[in-house]
């Protein structure tokens, strides 16, 4: 079984609107081993991107509501360094460069061989388990500093005493920077889909990490409401 460096098999965001092509590649992918998320429109598959955590993602061009080179863009230029696998019809020399300029891992132009796209797909995830296991995994934020590998938060010179959901919910915050998520996109995040309660519960979570990491919790600099909306992360 094919795995990522969190010992759980890696997990593949597929994004794609043409659902003969999507259900193959799933099939496919799920024989290797692989857990496969799906999205098939441009919106759903930024959030998928942004909530899901996948390891790497297979990202068609042409899809509706926003296209892959601005679903690309955009994670990029949030700090998503996950590989992403362009699919294109589009098989110009030009779009093949902007492709891989704006932070495409490879290219891959439709009709496509599935072997060779598969033989793509674990060359890309073990070039990025490579350079994970070589990069050290640090946020920053004001005097707040984050061991993502040790689940470590310290302000100052001082260690913040964190649970495993309260760490849990401000990776959740944090991965999605800029971006503001729903209490329920939080809550299936961290609890799961099945798990019985309420979004209040994210709420209360909320005032807890204010407390913790806020300079000021009455005026939070980091960790924002987003009226009718959710919580939004900002550093």
């Amino acid at each position: 079984m094919v795995a990522s460096n969190t010992e759980r098999p890696a997990r593949l965001l597929v994004v794609e609107d043409d659902m003969s092509i999507a259900m193959g590649l799933r099939i496919n992918l799920e024989k290797e081993g692989y857990e496969v998320i799906q999205a098939s429109d441009g919106e759903d598959g930024l959030e998928a991107a942004i909530t899901g955590s996948p390891d790497l993602v297979i990202l068609d061009v042409m899809l509706p509501r926003k296209n892959g080179f601005e679903i690309l863009n955009e994670l990029r230029s949030r700090g998503y360094t996950m590989p992403i696998i362009v699919l294109s019809a589009k098989t110009s020399e030009m779009d093949k460069v902007a492709g891989l300029e704006l932070g495409a891992e490879d290219y891959v132009a439709k009709p496509f061989s599935l072997a060779e796209l598969l033989a793509r797909v674990r060359a890309a995830l073990r070039r990025a388990t490579i350079a994970t296991a070589k990069a050290p995994r640090h946020i920053v934020f004001g005097d707040v500093r984050i061991d993502i590998d040790a689940r470590e938060v310290r302000r100052g010179d001082q260690v913040v005493d964190f649970t495993q959901t309260e760490f849990d919910v401000l990776m959740c915050l944090v991965d999605a920077r800029g971006k503001a998520l729903s209490r329920e996109a939080i809550f299936r995040k961290v609890w799961g889909q099945h798990h019985h309660g309420t979004t209040r519960t994210v709420d209360n979570f909320l005032q807890q990490l204010r407390s913790k990491l806020e300079p000021n919790p009455a005026e939070p600099r980091h960790f924002h409401t987003v009226r009718g909306v959710g919580y939004r992360f900002d550093a």
